[in-house]
């Protein structure tokens, strides 16, 4: 199964129909007002674009989405395997106010609270359960792939909220591919370390270097939590730095893309 691509003018994001009961998207370069190398929709506040730039993307996003920036949680993203709990009280944070300590991963249960992670290669994942009425964003770079990170926000959830593995609906988002994330041999044997064996169908090796596929991994590593329902998206960013940021392709010249998953509710 792969992602819907959703068009409203200029604008284009991906949505899964595994979680269509949610206002979510995973974004790309298209339908912003950003210009030079952040063209046009950087989602980033922290990649040199103007604040107002930033917040007509979030507007225009959040427009065609379901959401309002202003109900935006960011992470701040480190590389770990930190899931955090957030709610109605932690609402802007990033977007209209600091982000204070780091973490890779957010869970709620609160309606209005649009969970948003980032990304330029790494890989986004999105969680919802329907029973528990419950979400998560995940940001799963290498170390956080290896880490199990997408597993453990499913844990959070378990612990926080009841929810049971199996409800679970899981959207893995655009990321860089196992065509072109080439990689020295830190990667893999993390990979091992990590999955054991199991991590040998998503890693190809090519003379001295390795092709790791990031989306097969963390779907292993939902698979192994209990999850049975996985979208996972076909697109890779390197493979389209026109359509998606690639930090692979362009280094810190670039803007963010952003996964955003929030649960409905009354408007506030």
């Amino acid at each position: 199964m792969g992602l819907y691509v959703n068009r409203k003018g200029d604008l284009e994001y991906l949505t899964s129909p595994l979680l269509e009961q949610t206002a979510h998207c995973f974004s790309t370069r298209y339908g912003g007002v950003s210009k030079g190398i952040l063209y046009s929709l950087n989602l980033g506040t922290h990649r040199g674009d103007r604040p107002r730039n930033v917040l007509e993307n979030y507007r225009r996003l959040g427009a065609a989405v379901g959401f309002e920036p202003k109900h935006t949680v960011f992470t701040k993203q480190i590389h770990s395997d930190i899931v955090e709990r957030v709610g109605a009280s932690e609402r802007g944070r990033g977007l209209i106010r600091p982000v204070e300590h780091g973490c890779d991963g957010l869970v709620t249960n609160e309606p209005n609270v649009a969970l948003t992670v980032f990304s330029a290669d790494c890989t986004p994942v999105l969680l919802y359960d329907p029973v528990c009425r419950a979400i998560g964003a995940v940001h799963a770079g290498w170390r956080g792939t290896a880490a199990a990170i997408a597993a453990k926000a499913v844990e959070k959830m378990t612990r926080e909220f009841g929810t049971n593995p199996e409800d679970v609906c899981a959207a893995i988002g655009p990321c860089i591919g196992p065509c072109c994330f080439e990689t020295d041999d830190d990667v893999p044997e993390a990979m091992r370390a990590s999955f054991g064996s199991a991590a040998e169908e998503f890693i190809r090796s090519v003379g001295k270097k390795y092709y790791v596929n990031l989306k097969g991994l963390n779907a292993l590593a939902l698979e192994r939590m209990g999850v049975k329902k996985i979208d996972i998206a076909q697109e890779c960013t390197a493979c389209q730095p026109e359509r998606f940021w690639s930090h692979r392709r362009v280094g810190g010249e670039r803007g963010s893309l952003a996964a955003i998953i929030m649960l409905r509710g009354e408007s506030l």
